[in-house]
């Protein structure tokens, strides 16, 4: 998988180089100078992290290191890679997600500070957390446990607390919410279930889980639990309906009007 997925972005990225030069420098350094996504990733990643007093250099080694001892990031990478191919109808190719999409590159950044998190190196994780914030306009707790081939489409503002759970083949819009209520202390966030789709500006607030293939419409407040294959919506939300499709996260379909209706109308 990761040698096919390899192989499609040098393809592509050769392409692009034929038809806009003024971009070949870019592409080589990121991409056709390397032999593996990892390599390419953490050379692309680190020169958009470092800042005056961190090198690119430094932070490539801890991405390369993560990379080495947890090979499993990179699947997770390809994951996240083909859920943006397949879900976003702007996309077609697979170059632009790793080299413009801040949405997959703050993913795979965030994992990064999860990684160093789990190894106790917790004021390094909260360095790549601000970082993530300044660079990318997300900002994820390193404690928050993600899965693979997640989406945030767009990305700018999304917020994602310490306790929070993202179950794979999640999709998130802009602007999302993954919140606590207040100071308290704890397991305190969200849990987000596989094929959940979150639309723009929602706010899911508090220890709650939102179930298996559930849809939260757009500008949303969720205070309470949400049940499997339910579509919510409103401040505060309540059920409309179910989604028509059994992972809404892959649909993409944020009107809930498509939805089937609570009585069980269309």
């Amino acid at each position: 998988m990761q040698d096919e997925i390899w192989i499609k972005l040098t393809e592509e990225a050769r392409t692009l180089v034929q038809r806009e030069p003024l971009l070949a420098s870019y592409v080589y350094a990121c991409i056709l100078n390397h032999n593996t996504l990892g390599s390419a990733l953490s050379f692309l990643l680190a020169n958009k992290l470092s800042d005056d007093v961190m090198p690119a250099i430094a932070v490539r080694e801890l991405f390369d290191a993560a990379y080495r001892e947890s090979p499993e990031m990179i699947v997770n990478a390809i994951h996240d890679m083909r859920a943006v191919f397949d879900r976003d109808a702007a996309t077609n190719s697979y170059l632009p997600i790793i080299l413009f999409l801040k949405g997959y590159q703050s993913i795979q950044v965030h994992r990064l500070a999860h990684f160093l998190w789990k190894r106790d190196r917790k004021d390094l994780a909260l360095f790549m957390q601000s970082r993530n914030s300044e660079v990318f306009g997300v900002d994820i707790h390193p404690a928050c446990v993600m899965g693979k081939g997640i989406m945030f489409d767009h990305a700018t503002g999304i917020v994602i607390g310490e306790t929070t759970v993202i179950e794979d083949d999640v999709s998130i819009m802009q602007q999302v919410t993954l919140g606590g209520t207040g100071n308290e202390q704890g397991d305190r966030h969200p849990k987000i279930r596989s094929g959940v789709l979150i639309s723009t500006g929602a706010k899911v607030l508090g220890n709650i889980e939102i179930g298996a293939g559930a849809k939260v419409g757009a500008g949303s407040v969720v205070l309470n639990n949400v049940p499997p294959r339910t579509t919510v919506v409103g401040v505060p939300a309540h059920k409309v309906g179910k989604p028509c499709s059994d992972l809404p996260a892959q649909t993409m379909d944020q009107n809930v009007f498509n939805d089937q209706s609570a009585n069980g109308h269309d």
